[in-house]
């Protein structure tokens, strides 16, 4: 499901004239290996290319997940599979992007048991996994994780269960918010398959366990 990016966003056409009143809005991952400027890897595979507007990165790091806003102002075809864009950077959010931990008796505490609602969730290019989050709160920081049983997986298991888990850190739940976070799926990677499938179960306001599932192919 890719419904968050498409409801705002612009069809990247070979059609377009680029016209600087249009923007596209993607995630993507930043590049600063090579230069103190930055690119961004869209999980379409082409690349975008900051040359205008937000674009020295200073406070983004090497392979950080970002949501970058921008405006195309030419483009080249590198080869047949990459597309390189130059663009003006209208804005760039850092994305929450973390791996699956382990539940044990360490961390079962601290990662909470609190409600949370998923409005949609999409897998993306290099086994990630995008999912815009509801929940409630007022000034304190939320904590959100995505689990599963220690263990070695086999292909017999699947789908494999994951348990989405959110600490509200004993905020008030005054105001609706929203927050989009990345799952690195490589965790749950089963040597000889080459794709797995998986189930995300979570619990909401109403007490309800939710669950949706997925496939990540490798």
């Amino acid at each position: 499901m890719a419904g968050l990016l498409l409801a705002f966003t612009s069809c990247l056409d070979d059609d377009d004239h680029y016209s600087l009143d249009k923007f596209w809005v993607q995630m993507g991952i930043v590049d600063k290996s090579s230069t103190d400027k930055y690119t961004v890897s869209l999980d379409d595979g082409s690349v975008v290319i900051p040359v205008a507007g937000y674009y020295s990165g200073t406070s983004l790091k090497d392979s950080q997940r970002v949501l970058v806003n921008y405006t195309i102002l030419s483009d080249k075809q590198v080869n047949e599979t990459l597309k390189e864009y130059y663009v003006k950077v209208n804005a760039v959010k850092k994305v929450l992007s973390k791996g699956i931990l382990d539940l044990t008796p360490a961390i079962e505490d601290s990662i909470g048991n609190d409600p949370i609602v998923v409005k949609d969730y999409w897998i993306s290019k290099k086994q990630l996994l995008n999912i815009r989050l509801l929940y409630y709160g007022n000034y304190k920081v939320h904590y959100i994780n995505l689990v599963k049983q220690p263990g070695n997986l086999t292909s017999g298991q699947q789908p494999i269960q994951l348990m989405l888990k959110h600490n509200e850190n004993r905020d008030f739940r005054d105001f609706p918010m929203s927050a989009l976070v990345t799952f690195d799926l490589a965790a749950i990677r089963i040597p000889g398959l080459d794709s797995v499938r998986f189930r995300v179960e979570y619990e909401d306001y109403n007490g309800k366990t939710n669950s949706f599932e997925g496939v990540s192919h490798y």
